[in-house]
């Protein structure tokens, strides 16, 4: 039976759970597709940190907190959709809009990074009336099975984890399928439903989030909250030489970083583990590859997995634009450093010309420039960046977006 360890002690674990099987999942769409007509006829309005490596401060943050913002906010924009749609009556006409859920079942598929996510990956689309068939992350089975529970008294949402061969190929194969919601890269599954187009009864939507490879300029700690594991971490830093030396890279040297990857069972850690044994494996492999290449490791770049799976925050440096940490999103407390000729105008050419070439997808971007009053500087960089992420912050962290405050939305 499948566990998930407890990342800072992997001797121990805090939970099993059982994996779903082809006949699991057949059995989840079938309950959901029976409970889809009474959900659907309800009025709207009627619908109502151990295994994640946190620390306290971000548990917190990223669970009751912005989950509860997520429902709060779910219903009060469904309430004002809803109302937008309102028709227009003639004379001696009466006319109405009747909204309808998608004509079969939704799959949700949730991350493993935000519990509050993984809350609204299945919530949001049965809040306006659809069933859905939801997969967590295996690596938090657990936290997500909590939030179920609030789900449960519903009875139109079916918990279903498992492998991904176990659960979202038979999933998609079902001929009810109408939706995949999701959070993470999803090339390949789109590919197999965009291939099958006549096994359907409709034509399935795709709602996803992906990944981002978010770069700053000129302040990196953003890179380093909950490991570096936020869509909105900042993984590439920008610098001037004027900046960089003297004064900037001793001031980031000095900040004491490979003190702060600790078990979260202490509050007073900033950081904790990664996800498990592939992500640990995966990260140590992306800082080799960065030595071999010729980059600098400036800080960090030291494992621990003897008793969790520590990775020391990680500052390179290199020279080449086109560098494995320039480009590959690696998800992870691994910052790469790039020290740019002359000005705004040729780190913002940087990025741009990065996303062009080879980077697909990218969230919040940030500059922080001692320049940055100058509107001239800031609308070039606005106009050479437009594609280049979905968030840009000026002279502000990476990490800002709040529920409601800003939109969030990646490219």
């Amino acid at each position: 039976m499948p566990q998930q360890l407890i990342l800072s002690d992997h001797a121990r674990y805090l939970y099993t759970y059982h994996e779903a099987d082809g006949s699991t999942v057949a059995s989840a769409i079938d309950d959901d597709l029976s409970a889809k007509a009474e959900w659907e006829a309800l009025p709207w309005n009627d619908y109502d940190a151990l295994g994640q490596g946190k620390n306290a401060w971000r548990a917190e943050a990223g669970v009751a907190t912005e989950l509860s913002d997520f429902f709060l906010f779910g219903v009060t924009h469904v309430k004002e959709l809803y109302a937008s749609w309102l028709p227009k009556n003639s004379a001696g006409s009466w006319n109405r809009v009747k909204s309808r859920a998608l004509e079969g079942f939704v799959l949700a598929v949730s991350p493993s990074n935000f519990t509050a996510i993984g809350g609204n990956i299945p919530g949001a689309p049965a809040l306006v009336g659809n069933t859905v068939v939801w997969k967590p992350s295996p690596a938090v089975t657990f936290c997500n099975y909590l939030v179920y529970q609030i789900f449960v008294e519903a009875g139109v949402i079916q918990f279903v984890p498992g492998s991904p061969p176990e659960v979202v190929v038979p999933a998609i194969s079902h001929p009810s399928f109408t939706a995949l919601h999701l959070t993470g890269i999803f090339n390949k599954v789109w590919k197999d439903i965009a291939a099958n187009p006549n096994k359907y009864k409709g034509y399935p939507r795709i709602v996803g989030e992906t990944g981002g490879k978010n770069f700053h300029a000129c302040r990196p700690q953003g890179g380093f909250e909950y490991q570096g594991q936020r869509c909105s971490a900042s993984s590439r830093l920008c610098v001037s030489p004027s900046l960089w030396s003297p004064g900037f890279k001793d001031l980031l040297m000095s900040r004491g970083w490979e003190d702060q990857s600790r078990p979260p069972s202490d509050f007073s850690n900033f950081m904790g583990s990664a996800t498990g044994r592939p992500t640990y494996d995966k990260v140590m492999g992306f800082i080799q590859k960065a030595k071999d290449a010729g980059g600098e490791v400036l800080i960090g770049g030291i494992g621990d997995d003897l008793q969790g799976y520590f990775i020391q925050p990680t500052i390179t440096l290199t020279k080449d634009a086109g560098s494995i940490t320039m480009k590959e999103e690696i998800f992870r407390p691994v910052i790469a450093v790039m020290v740019v000729l002359r000005n705004a105008a040729r780190c913002t050419n940087t990025f741009s010309g990065l996303s062009g070439r080879s980077l697909q997808h990218a969230l919040p971007d940030s500059f922080l420039f001692r320049f940055a009053a100058d509107r001239k500087v800031l609308l070039t960089a606005t106009n050479k960046l437009r594609n280049a992420a979905g968030n840009v912050y000026y002279n502000e962290k990476c990490t800002g977006a709040v529920v409601g405050q800003e939109p969030f939305r990646g490219v």
